[in-house]
């Protein structure tokens, strides 16, 4: 579907990017940022994202200005949540903007784009969307036949190719301002880490994607012959804590501390930027590490690998699926609290962990 309107790259002043999902999501969407960037310098770049998942890119420099979907608007009643989504939607046009690009699946998101009153609009061809609507929408629609086969990243950059932009770099990329290295300094030195050392995120919002507490406990005691202090994280969510809280319980290593739910996002990444390993499951966190390419050890289960396994060379993924036979990742109740991670044997982490840190130190910072 060829782009109707006929619009100069070089006549691009703003351009809108909307994404409607996850933290991690958020993050895997930067390669399309940079490209953007380096393609058109001069350009400003908007996004607009779920109020929840701003954090993430909050501190990208690319980024102009950041649009922002609440989605408590709705318990305030309809007539509050609609005097938002109008007060968005005004705010969207008076941007102007020269393109828009819907990475969304959402009916809301093609509304927004068709609304926003740009010349350009491209949009992806989902099959669930064929309708005059979402054509309507979108003045270019770029095929999904090959999404099932692409990481997140390339399909999120799969639709630049009408622009016809030539991607030099596919890093996803996080950004923190310099007062969260200043915290976590701050909170290295509370628990007296003036070194190296290792940070594990053991919790996931869905238990599925979780490893046994007792194993996780095991591999913190055998790293501490690595006399490394080793750094818990999770979220302030009271089932992550409570997690990390019953880890602990199952540790006797004495240079393990807990950081769980003390952190905001880019406090966490700045703990996850500086330390000598990361090891995680299938979660935001592991996406971050990636972006900030700390080396990292990601433990996956009954999730579309292809799909969300970390983005960088500087990983190691260790699937369960290689120990036992899993369910299909779309057959999944998310309620469950099944642990399928449980097949993994912690000598295979210790052995991906040991060959980590048996690297040298990269002695310049990342």
């Amino acid at each position: 579907m060829p782009i109707r309107h006929a619009v100069s790259p070089t006549t691009f002043k703003r351009i809108l990017l909307i994404k409607l999902r996850h933290h991690g999501d958020m993050l895997l969407t930067t390669p399309v940022i940079n490209a953007l960037h380096e393609r058109y310098p001069n350009c400003e770049i908007d996004i607009l994202l779920y109020k929840e998942t701003e954090a993430i890119l909050r501190f990208h420099p690319a980024i102009s200005a950041i649009h922002a979907i609440d989605r408590s608007w709705k318990k305030q009643g309809l007539r509050y949540q609609l005097q938002q989504e109008f007060a968005l939607l005004k705010s969207i046009r008076a941007r102007r903007f020269d393109l828009v690009i819907n990475l969304a699946d959402q009916w809301r998101s093609a509304a927004i784009t068709l609304l926003s009153g740009a010349p350009v609009r491209i949009g992806f061809d989902y099959q669930k969307r064929r309708s005059f609507f979402w054509r309507r929408a979108h003045t270019a629609l770029v095929t999904t036949q090959n999404h099932g086969k692409l990481h997140t990243v390339e399909q999120n950059l799969s639709i630049l190719a009408p622009l016809d932009i030539g991607i030099t770099d596919r890093c996803a990329s996080m950004y923190y301002p310099p007062a969260d290295g200043a915290f976590r300094q701050q909170k290295l030195d509370e628990h007296g880490i003036t070194g190296d050392y290792i940070v594990i995120q053991p919790t996931s919002r869905w238990t599925y994607k979780c490893w046994g507490d007792a194993k996780m406990a095991r591999l913190i005691d055998v790293l501490q012959r690595r006399e490394l202090p080793i750094v818990l994280t999770a979220a302030p969510d009271k089932k992550e804590r409570d997690m990390i809280a019953h880890i602990l319980s199952l540790c006797h290593n004495t240079r393990v501390v807990s950081l769980a739910g003390e952190l905001t996002l880019t406090q966490l990444a700045a703990v996850i930027d500086r330390a000598r390993l990361f090891i995680g499951v299938d979660s935001a966190p592991m996406h971050m590490a990636a972006a900030l390419n700390t080396p990292c050890i990601a433990l996956f289960g009954p999730t579309k690998l292809q799909h969300w396994r970390p983005w960088s060379a500087n990983s190691t993924v260790i699937w369960a699926g290689d120990f036992t036979e899993l369910p299909a990742p779309d057959a999944i109740d998310t309620r469950t609290q099944q642990r399928y991670l449980d097949a993994i044997p912690v000598e295979v982490v210790l052995a991906a962990a040991e060959r980590y840190l048996s690297q040298p130190r990269d002695p310049l910072p990342r």
